[in-house]
């Protein structure tokens, strides 16, 4: 028996669940799977799992749900390149995503934007070069009574000014803007 052969029989002796990375954390994956009895129309609910326990979507996790589901990868990767809220790069250590939408840019997002971005060197959408920070955008995060609203490392904060928030992104970075 040759090698691949070995391995393709190994692989198919695992148990669900098993993963040849080890990483436990597709059996967080693999529960939620389970749950849905891995209807293949769960594949949108499974990859915001599968983003949640990973913090992004790597090729690994989007062919992992594909043979889970039983769906093509192509089909797959279109459904999570499709939707903004799928990320396919590791997150920096902290998040600031500023809402963009209409209450919120009236109110001065866009100058948050700018001023995080020059500030902490880290383009709108992207992850500083030292993993210290992804800065992102949101068309809306239904929160227009609270604008401009900043959403950091999940907290959710109202009526933030360029300063405000350029002095939170510079405390949780450990120092000053």
């Amino acid at each position: 028996m040759s090698d691949t052969m070995r391995s393709v029989a190994g692989a198919s002796n695992r148990q669900q669940g098993d993963h040849p990375s080890g990483d436990n954390r597709f059996d967080l994956v693999d529960k939620h799977l389970k749950r849905g009895r891995y209807a293949q129309d769960q594949l949108i609910e499974t990859l915001h799992v599968a983003q949640d326990v990973f913090g992004f979507l790597s090729e690994d996790i989007l062919v992992y749900v594909a043979r889970a589901l039983k769906l093509p990868p192509s089909m797959v990767y279109g459904v999570a390149t499709f939707y903004e809220l799928f990320t396919f790069d590791p997150p920096g250590d902290h998040s600031c995503t500023v809402c963009t939408g209409t209450a919120c840019f009236v109110k001065g997002a866009d100058e948050i934007v700018a001023s995080v971005s020059n500030t902490y060197n880290v383009p709108a959408g992207k992850t500083a070069e030292d993993n210290s920070l992804t800065l992102k955008t949101a068309r809306c995060l239904g929160s227009c009574s609270l604008a401009p609203v900043v959403v950091f490392d999940g907290d959710v904060l109202s009526h933030q000014t360029s300063e405000s928030t350029v002095s939170l992104v510079g405390a949780a970075l450990g120092g000053d803007a």
